[in-house]
């Protein structure tokens, strides 16, 4: 079996050399060409990455952090001090493979890329609130709420612990960490980020966040000018610029995830 090692640039969370002697050590070979398994060694960020880019079933190992802030990486199947007897599973066959749909992004009818974790429109570093709609249309009918707020974060299930479960956290003026909310696999989340202000029109209702079908169209906008990004579906850091008159679709891929479940 060949494995590829997927990651961090610049500052991988441990040495290449030390991940290539374990992986052999398992029985199994280090290579990038036709990999049976993809190896990812980080946290939640470099998981999404890798998991809207790669076709191979991933096996996502975090690093434990010292720091308060560091890298929570809760998609882990394993950890790094685990590694020796993940990978010897992995070689054993003793693991299972998820597959998860990831979906696609559009800005004016032109493919922007996947993402397997969320893709959200919010404000950039020059703006306050933005004002914006999200369209929603699905066999169930169409409907589209007019917001203003920070943003608007639409997540798969893969997803749902980040911004789509802040809410969740709040209790009282304490702050409850391990607590989030779940978006079912076969649904999509869609959650307004901090907002001052939304409506469902034409009907007087005020949501904040819900789930709608997997087979769902979502549309975004801006209404009025704004620096406004779409974070997600890039690995700039400074996202993607979102202007008036554009329109941020959202719909389901031909493509999907490939997750290793490790089994006891």
């Amino acid at each position: 079996m060949k494995v590829k090692l997927l990651l961090n640039d610049g500052e991988p969370k441990a040495d290449p050399a030390v991940l290539t002697t374990a992986v052999k050590k398992a029985g199994m070979t280090v290579g990038g060409r036709r990999a049976d398994v993809g190896l990812v060694l980080g946290g939640d960020g470099l998981f999404g990455a890798c998991g809207r880019s790669e076709d191979m079933p991933l096996l996502f190992v975090g690093v434990r952090s010292k720091g308060a802030t560091g890298s929570k990486a809760l998609m882990a199947a394993a950890y790094l001090d685990d590694l020796s007897a993940a990978l010897q599973a992995v070689a054993e066959g003793r693991y299972s493979v998820e597959e998860h749909g990831r979906l696609e992004v559009r800005r004016n009818g032109k493919r922007l890329g996947e993402v397997f974790t969320d893709v959200y429109l919010q404000r950039g570093s020059d703006s306050n609130c933005i004002r914006y709609r999200v369209k929603v249309s699905s066999d169930g009918g169409e409907f589209e709420d007019a917001a203003i707020g920070d943003g608007v974060v639409v997540t798969t299930s893969a997803g749902s612990t980040g911004y789509y479960s802040y809410p969740d956290r709040e209790d009282g003026e304490k702050m409850r960490f391990d607590s989030y909310s779940a978006v079912p696999k076969d649904g999509v989340g869609i959650c307004h980020i901090t907002p001052t202000y939304t409506e469902r029109l034409g009907t007087g209702e005020h949501p904040f966040r819900y789930v709608i079908p997997w087979r769902s169209r979502v549309e975004l906008r801006i209404t009025r000018d704004a620096d406004a990004r779409l974070y997600g579906v890039t690995g700039r850091r400074k996202g993607i610029g979102v202007k008036m008159r554009d329109v941020v679709t959202i719909l389901p891929s031909s493509g999907t995830t490939k997750v290793v479940v490790l089994k006891a």
